[in-house]
């Protein structure tokens, strides 16, 4: 069965036919500050359901961008080297500096992994942290689409959406990637200098209406004192918009099953 594991924060390990893909590797414990840039700092409330000792082999790392609730000092010390990390082309200079086997890719680069007569696209697509200046304070943030195959034949495309606001962007993965499964979605509705730089409960509503997937699992919610939007709240707007058999909620170390419903 394709499934996502639920670590915590944006950290998921996902299961698509023989390929283990870990994504924004945050292991932080409760109590630990992240590091957000310019002077700021916020504390994990939460715990993560696994620690890097308990990871299975991976086959690729997919980290949506280099930031300290995403990727920060116990992911840097204790998380093997043996696979490729995929992100964006500033994070991947810092990850090899570090390291990492690292690869940046921009919008609509793919790379292609191989195994046991499978094939795994992951693609990157379009991200907006935040818009404005406080959009060029950020560091840069992708998207991925990731595409299980087999003799030619796509199986399972998952869409994980990175630290994003929702807007045309999400119309132009909707285009030119049809027919996703599952999406994996960055909510909390982030506040930084008074700033929201990811989506809250109305824009992960519409970031739905836009791509209208089969299958929806939020997280990125609660684990620190930045995020401003509840779940519940989501949650709500979302069965009022006709979504309630969409969303999939799941519980840190819990697991949901990626294939159509």
């Amino acid at each position: 069965m394709d499934s996502l594991r639920f670590i915590g924060t944006a950290t998921t390990l996902l299961h698509l036919g023989p390929f283990t893909v870990l994504t924004d590797p945050n292991f932080l414990h409760r109590g630990q500050r992240a590091y957000l840039g310019k002077g700021l700092w916020s504390r994990r409330l939460t715990e993560p359901a696994l620690a890097p000792a308990e990871l299975p082999d991976l086959d690729v790392v997919v980290l949506s961008h280099l930031h300290g609730d995403h990727f920060y000092r116990v992911a840097k010390r204790e998380l093997a080297r043996s696979q490729p990390v995929l992100t964006t082309q500033k994070g991947a200079r810092t990850l090899r500096r570090w390291g990492f086997d690292a690869a940046g890719l921009v919008p609509w680069d793919s790379r292609v992994l191989e195994r046991d007569g499978a094939t795994l696209r992951v693609t990157a697509v379009p991200a907006v942290h935040a818009r404005g200046v406080m959009g060029r304070l950020l560091p840069p943030v992708i998207g991925s689409v990731l595409e299980l195959s087999r003799g030619g034949q796509v199986e399972r495309r998952v869409y994980l959406s990175g630290d994003t606001l929702t807007g045309d962007h999400v119309d132009a993965v909707a285009e030119r990637c049809p027919d996703l499964d599952a999406v994996v979605m960055h909510l909390g509705g982030t506040r930084v200098l008074f700033r929201t730089v990811t989506m809250d409960a109305d824009q992960g509503v519409d970031f739905l209406q836009r791509l209208r997937p089969p299958h929806a699992v939020p997280v990125h919610y609660d684990d620190y004192g930045v995020f401003a939007s509840p779940l519940s709240h989501f949650l709500e707007k979302a069965r009022a918009a006709g979504f309630a058999d969409v969303v999939r909620p799941v519980a840190r170390g819990e697991t949901v099953s990626l294939e159509r419903p």
